[in-house]
Parts: structure tokens; sequence; C-alpha cells
């Protein structure tokens, strides 16, 4: 099988993946808080951080590695001005989710003290999904244009 179509193929999966898990659990979190029941955000919450170690993290492990491939196979140079931007853009949604992922077990840990003392959620864990909330947006806006700069390859500067 040709290496190209292989690498393409693994790079458009992983993004896919990173993607998709990311949009899917975001939803659910987003989902699970309005119901301010604390079991339904635990059960949620305890989904999304499974989530993310299954799925994501293996997706935004494979994303650089087969995009480099790509770009070895191609013959495109690291210093292309679409790249620089695209490398940039998925280093800040890289520090994003990584805060992020730290961010939902601190909330899924402090669901299930809540779950377990029969409270609701404490205003520590509604600050800690604000920031959750906060930080997924610059994540999912740089992916977004990632996804524009692999398409279109655009000439920046």
């Amino acid at each position: 099988m040709d290496p190209y179509l292989i690498a393409k193929w693994l790079h458009i999966l992983s993004s896919t993946v990173l993607f998709g898990t990311g949009i899917g659990t975001a939803f659910q979190m987003v989902w699970a808080m309005r119901t301010k029941k604390v079991e339904t955000f635990h059960s949620v919450t305890s989904g999304v951080v499974v989530a993310d170690w299954i799925f994501t993290t293996p997706a935004g492990i494979l994303q650089p590695l087969t995009g480099i491939w790509l770009i070895y196979l191609t013959g495109y140079s690291l210093s292309e001005p679409w790249l620089i931007v695209t490398f940039a853009l998925y280093a800040l949604a890289f520090v994003c989710w990584f805060q992020v992922v730290r961010l939902q077990i601190r909330i899924r840990d402090l669901a299930r003290a809540a779950l377990d003392h029969g409270k609701p959620l404490s205003s520590e864990a509604s600050r800690a999904y604000k920031k959750w909330f906060v930080l997924g947006w610059p994540a999912f806006i740089g992916l977004t244009i990632v996804f524009w700069l692999m398409v279109s390859k655009p000439a920046l500067w």
C-alpha cells in the first residue's frame, strides 16, 4: 500500500476522532451541567475523562506524527507559513486541552464528593466548570482553523 495514502488516512482518521470526541464530550458536559443533577454530572464527567484518555489522547499524539510524516512525503518545508500557523494553533489547542483535562478530573472528583455527601455541586466545581467552558473555545476555534489550513494550504505571507 502507498505510504502517502496510509499517512493521509491515519491523519484524517485521527483528526476526526480528535475533533469529534472533543465536540461530543463538550456537548455532553454542557448538557449534563444544565440538569443541575449531581448524579448526572458525575456520571457524564466520569465518562468524559475516560473518553479523553481512550480517544483524544491517542488521536492527539497521532496527529503531529502523521502530519510530520505527510510533510516529509509531500516535500513541504516545515517553514511553510500555513504550517507554522497550524503548529501554533495545535500547540494552543494542546495547552487548553491539557488544562481542560485537569479541570474535568477535578470536577469529576468534586461531583463524586457532593454525591457521596448528598449535597449540590460546590461553588468550586462551578468555577472549575466555567474555566473548563472558557478554555474549550480557543481549542475548538484553533482546531477549526487548522482544518481549514490543512485543506486550503493558503499562501499567508
